[in-house]
Order: C-alpha cells, then sequence, then structure tokens
C-alpha cells in the first residue's frame, strides 16, 4: 500500500511568512520525516517533479534541499534510478585525552573492523616526511595507508611514515601498528593532534563513500617516544557524519 505523501511529509508552516529561505524548510521536512523513520533506509524519495507540485515550490527549491541532505549523507542518488534514503550510520566518539590506535579503539566498543591497504613498504621521502621524523639524506620511509572499516562502514584514510629504524619491514603490521612498535619498544607515549575540518574531495570521496564536497575531519598527528624522539607522522581523513572527538576541560587553578 502507497503511504500518501500528506503522511510522510506533513507541511504544517512550510510556506509561513518569516520562516527562513524555501529550500531549508523543505529540507527541515524531508530529514524530519528520515530521522523519525517515516522514511526509511532504501525507501525512494519521490520525484522532484512530485515533491514541488505537492509542496507548491519550484524543482530548483526541491533539488536544493534534496542536495543538502545528500552532502549530508542522509539521502543516496542513484544513477538512472532516483534519490533514496541511505543507510544510517552510527556516530563514533572518540576521546582526546588518551592515545590508542584505531584498532584498540573500535575493539573497546566491540566493534568489527578491518582495513583495506593502500600503500604498505619502504620509499623515498618526501621533504616533509624528512623535517617531521628528522630522517638523513639518503634514508627511506617506512609508509603505511589504509583505509579503516568498522561494521562494513568506511570510517576513515590513514596514512603513517615512520623511520625504517622503528619499522624496517611495513608487511609485519597486520592490524594493530602501535601493537607491532610495542614489540620493538617503540610506542609512543605521546602526541601532538591537529584537526581540521574539510570538504572532502576524489578520490578520497569514493574511498570513504561519501558525496565530493562533504565534511570530514583532516587530522594531522605527531607521536613522540618518552625520550622525546618522533616515531610517527600520520595524516588521516575522518567521515565528518561518523566521528564525534570529544575533550575533556577542567578548570585551571
Amino acid at each position: 500500500m502507497t503511504v500518501p505523501l500528506a503522511t510522510l511529509l506533513p507541511l504544517e508552516g512550510l510556506q509561513a511568512p518569516g520562516g527562513g529561505p524555501l529550500y531549508l524548510r523543505l529540507r527541515q521536512v524531508l530529514e524530519e520525516a528520515i530521522r523519525s523513520g517515516r522514511l526509511g533506509h532504501g525507501d525512494a524519495l519521490p520525484a522532484e517533479r512530485d515533491l514541488a507540485d505537492y509542496a507548491d515550490v519550484s524543482r530548483v527549491t526541491v533539488r536544493k534541499a534534496v542536495d543538502d541532505l545528500v552532502r549530508d549523507g542522509l539521502l543516496v542518488r542513484r544513477q538512472g534510478s532516483g534519490t533514496f534514503v541511505a543507510k544510517p550510520v552510527s556516530r563514533v566518539q572518540q576521546p582526546l585525552s588518551r592515545l590508542t590506535s584505531f584498532t584498540e579503539d573500535m575493539a573497546r566498543r566491540g566493534l568489527d573492523t578491518r582495513s583495506e591497504w593502500l600503500e604498505r613498504g619502504l620509499f623515498h621521502p618526501s621533504p616533509e616526511e624528512m623535517m617531521m621524523l628528522g630522517l638523513a639524506a639518503g634514508t627511506l620511509v617506512a609508509r603505511i595507508g589504509r583505509l579503516r572499516i568498522a561494521k562494513d562502514i568506511p570510517l576513515a584514510i590513514e596514512r603513517a611514515s615512520l623511520s625504517p629504524e622503528f619499522l624496517p619491514d611495513p608487511t609485519v603490521v597486520t592490524s594493530s601498528l602501535y601493537a607491532e612498535l610495542e614489540t620493538k619498544n617503540a610506542r609512543p607515549v605521546r602526541a601532538i593532534q591537529r584537526i581540521s575540518a574539510c570538504n572532502v574531495k576524489e578520490p578520497e570521496a569514493g574511498l570513504l563513500a561519501v558525496p565530493v564536497g562533504a565534511a570530514g575531519l583532516s587530522i594531522e598527528r605527531i607521536s613522540y617516544l618518552a625520550s622525546g624522539r618522533v616515531v610517527e607522522f600520520t595524516r588521516s581523513l575522518y567521515r565528518g557524519d561518523t566521528y564525534d572527538f570529544v575533550a575533556e576541560l577542567t578548570l585551571g587553578e
């Protein structure tokens, strides 16, 4: 049985004066229908023409509202098929006060994880890697790049660079990098991390299964041994719709 549009998308107040741009109000109507479950995962959105006629707005207004929800990951367009409600993604909270690996962090939450390798080996270092890691001229750099996946949802792209002194054979890393470093007494004990907002570009958008331009979190981390020596330089890109970084603050004396 087909559910009437009036039941799926109640429009009370949509055309009320002073309520802001029409496309944002229509976006709110669509988002509320998704959040409430009236439109569930995999449901097809009505055609733009039908939505425009029903809401008494232009197709441009409908398209802008739908584009917003696609960018935020609530809707997904399938070429030649239409627009559908995307699979809901559970958000992960990551505390900033604890230095852990992705594998350890997900295991603590009881989540099944896996990785797809993007690169793993010894390479000629970039000038940035040489500076960050204090590498001498002619020294190679160990790199590990992987797509991090939990519950079959790609969450992050991680690219770690290390001195081959600490990781002479990157292929020995099969899951946790920190666990491998611990066997060599080279696990970092502290880190400085910089987090900035960004828009995901290609080809990273394809790897993370998000639209180009979707919100992301770019993270650079420099990790240190107890001696103060840099052991790891990592650049990561996280999906903005799956991760919240949480910091605990205390009142200073």
